[in-house]
């Protein structure tokens, strides 16, 4: 199949497009950055520096949206927000666009989307069916999102919407900011640690991935987490266990607020979601444990 890619240099992309690569597709990757597309994949790939360079004629059994500039790093003035809710909204309008012109549609689009979309639900278990209204900028940063990647309904294209966790993997991700402070011995828990964090190891939300585009019954929101989510203090305990080094040097929920901000929601909101919808459809996680997971990358 031939599969159309954006985010394809991001974290998860570097390990989807080698896996989709092994499986038999053909990839093309839209990127405003196509040198580092040939660094990373060599000729394995088609580098696409513009979307609106897609003619009517080009077609793509499947499209594949990462797209987006990093929600966790520079502060959130009311500028990187902006900007941060740009790089979704704008590539998925354009891939919309494109879709509606194409003269043969893609099968499917798989467009992400975050757990931010629940927002702060303390103890409350979220599936896909849960519905929230909130007005924090991860809620609507989501929504929005999803709600233009929803547009591609309308001209017969199946969609799923990728409710993604705090993804494990090596070289990169949330989990390389905490293994240096945590190897120093300087890792603790979180405000309370009370806060619950939905992971997923990368290795199933590539199989994830994989199963959504194969299995044309799946179509809507779906949670990309492990079935067993931790609390930050768990979470906090089992990395140490897996470092072998202490933890015992929490950083309060004061701190927190006073060094990141509006920010600091990513860090003290809770979200106790699990993947109702990949187990309903008989998904085997392959890590279900963060133990199995945390060493395995470690």
């Amino acid at each position: 199949m031939r599969i159309l890619i954006t985010g394809g240099t991001g974290f998860i992309g570097q390990t989807l497009c080698p896996t989709l690569i092994s499986a038999g597709h053909s990839l093309t990757i839209y990127s405003r950055f196509p040198g580092k597309v040939r660094k990373i994949f060599g000729n394995q790939v088609t580098s696409l520096n513009s979307l609106q360079s897609l003619t009517d004629s080009n077609h793509f059994g499947a499209i594949i949206n990462l797209s987006g500039a990093p929600i966790f790093g520079e502060l959130w003035t009311d500028e990187r927000k902006q900007f941060v809710l740009d790089s979704r909204i704008d590539t998925t309008q354009e891939l919309i666009r494109f879709i509606a012109r194409a003269q043969n549609k893609p099968e499917v689009l798989l467009s992400g989307s975050a757990i931010g979309y629940y927002g702060d639900q303390g103890d409350t278990i979220l599936d896909e069916t849960f519905t929230t209204s909130g007005n924090s900028f991860s809620q609507q940063l989501c929504t929005q999102w999803e709600e233009e990647a929803e547009k591609a309904k309308q001209h017969g294209v199946r969609v799923c919407q990728l409710r993604t966790g705090l993804v494990i993997g090596r070289n990169g991700g949330f989990l390389q900011s905490m293994i240096l402070p945590f190897k120093l011995g300087l890792g603790g828990r979180m405000g309370s640690g009370m806060q619950w964090m939905p992971w997923i190891h990368i290795n199933d939300h590539i199989a994830i991935c994989q199963t959504l585009i194969e299995h044309t019954e799946l179509e809507g929101k779906f949670n990309l987490t492990a079935p067993n989510p931790v609390t930050n203090k768990e979470f906090t305990r089992i990395l140490a266990l897996a470092l072998r080094r202490p933890a015992f040097l929490p950083l309060p929920a004061w701190l927190l607020k006073l060094l990141f901000g509006e920010m600091s929601q990513l860090l003290l909101n809770s979200q106790r979601v699990i993947p109702k919808r990949m187990l309903e459809s008989d998904f085997q996680f392959k890590f279900t444990e963060l133990e199995s997971a945390l060493r395995n990358v470690l």
